[in-house]
């Protein structure tokens, strides 16, 4: 299905953004390998802040349960070092990304990922004409079912994961593909949507030809 392993993430947080303060309660990463998930790292994450109600009724998130969970200082490393150099993906991968940048950089370590896919712009120029590319939405109308809590870090990476994997045989069934390399992914991404079933074209065309 890929050509190389892609890591989904999916963070849970206090809000939308880091700039004015808000930290990150959950983490979900699974790597994806060929055409499965084959590997994925969960956590709580204890940051020290307090959780906004509205996030608790939300997330089911608690403030007792991010208390007792592993703290900042554990889990980031640990994720940046399960990401490695593989190519991130996430549903809104902007949000994910600046969150775990943010993160990252308060305890000085840096990101290795190589290149960002987002499942949302790649729906959109993928899969046109859907009635819309919320990632509970998206997943109902293509039939990939929850398998857990949606707004939970873990049932949501799982289901952007598989996302992500429909999209790998949409391609190969659209323009004989073959197995996806994650960079043409990262192109599709920075494309007009206009412009993205030529692109695809004359990339599967060159592929051949160097089959």
């Amino acid at each position: 299905m890929f050509e190389r392993p892609i890591v989904m993430l999916d963070f849970e947080t206090t809000g939308l953004s880091p700039e004015s303060g808000d930290r990150i309660t959950e983490v979900a990463a699974l790597r994806i390998a060929g055409g499965e998930i084959i590997d994925r790292y969960v956590s709580l994450v204890n940051c020290g802040v307090r959780i906004p109600p509205f996030i608790s009724s939300l997330t089911g998130i608690t403030q007792q349960m991010v208390d007792s969970a592993p703290p900042v200082a554990e889990v980031v490393p640990a994720l940046i070092e399960f990401i490695g150099a593989d190519t991130l993906a996430a549903h809104n991968a902007a949000f994910d990304e600046k969150f775990l940048m943010a993160e990252g950089a308060r305890l000085g370590h840096a990101c290795r990922h190589d290149g960002l896919v987002c499942s949302v712009k790649l729906s959109r120029r993928v899969l046109p004409g859907m009635s819309s590319y919320k990632l509970g939405e998206l997943a109902r109308a293509l039939g990939i079912a929850f398998r857990g809590t949606a707004h939970r870090a873990e049932a949501d990476a799982e289901v952007a994961a598989r996302l992500l994997l429909h999209i790998g045989r949409h391609l190969d069934r659209s323009y004989g593909l073959g197995p996806v390399a994650p960079e043409l992914l990262v192109e599709i991404n920075r494309l007009a949507a206009a412009k993205v079933h030529a692109y695809i074209g004359d990339y599967a065309a060159l592929r051949k030809r160097e089959r």
